[in-house]
């Protein structure tokens, strides 16, 4: 299992995923994306497909992981996706959390109030991202990331989410997918997330109440077993002979 941060996070986002997880003879990493945590710079522009896609690529690759379960949140969600498209024969499943099937899936006002809260975070902006049921150890992560960012790298980041990543053809992903949403997210309102899972073939919705748009540290104990639930379902589905009926 692959676990993506946001743009605005990083590995450690995902601490209590890998812990339950692992328990469950799952293994499992999270990534730093390139220009986040302890992964390096680069120069250049960023390619938001291309080389987000071929970064995990090279992360399955050195774990000999021919086929992985692979979760994303926001734009860690984007990557996944777009990584679906690209290499659905090196995926077991996908998980789509508080994301979008592109920039261009939003309002120009929305656009303009995601680049806006972004480039200046503000403790009132990242309280906006959290659900009226959010734990108080979400608002203590998100901050802990914000203030680790790199603004040179995070900014190449939102730039290329912006100017790159427009409407993904998500009808074509072809492997079994969980898309859950946050009805309080203002980011991506349960709306549109729940229309993005409607847009893919046979994927499974979940929403979350009292949830904005970090569900996976707002509720860790909800989503680790909405998740969890998922994964055991493909992996029986995986161990059925061929020929029997499901």
């Amino acid at each position: 299992m692959l676990f993506l941060h946001g743009v605005g996070g990083d590995r450690n986002h995902w601490d209590e995923q890998l812990a339950f997880l692992s328990k469950r003879k799952f293994r499992a990493a999270a990534w730093d994306a390139r220009g986040y945590g302890s992964s390096e710079d680069y120069e250049g522009p960023l390619r938001f497909d291309e080389d987000f896609s071929a970064d995990v690529l090279r992360v399955l690759d050195h774990f000999e992981a021919k086929t992985a379960h692979l979760v994303g949140l926001s734009m860690g969600g984007r990557i996944a996706r777009n990584f679906a498209l690209r290499h659905p024969e090196r995926l077991r499943s996908l998980t789509l959390a508080n994301t979008s099937a592109g920039i261009d899936a939003m309002t120009p006002e929305q656009v303009a109030r995601f680049v806006e809260e972004r480039r200046n975070r503000t403790p009132e902006s990242m309280r906006a991202l959290l659900g009226s049921r959010a734990r108080p150890q979400a608002m203590a992560a998100l901050q802990e990331s914000v203030k680790a960012l790199r603004r040179p790298m995070y900014l190449k980041t939102l730039e290329a989410i912006v100017a790159q990543d427009h409407r993904a053809p998500v009808e074509r992903i072809s492997v079994p997918t969980l898309v859950i949403a946050g009805d309080e997210d203002r980011v991506y309102p349960p709306g549109a997330t729940k229309e993005l899972a409607q847009r893919i073939p046979g994927a499974r919705f979940v929403e979350f109440a009292g949830c904005g748009h970090l569900s996976n540290l707002e509720q860790p104990e909800r989503f680790n077993q909405v998740v969890l639930e998922f994964l055991v379902q493909q992996e029986n589905f995986a161990c059925q002979p061929k020929g029997l009926p499901s």
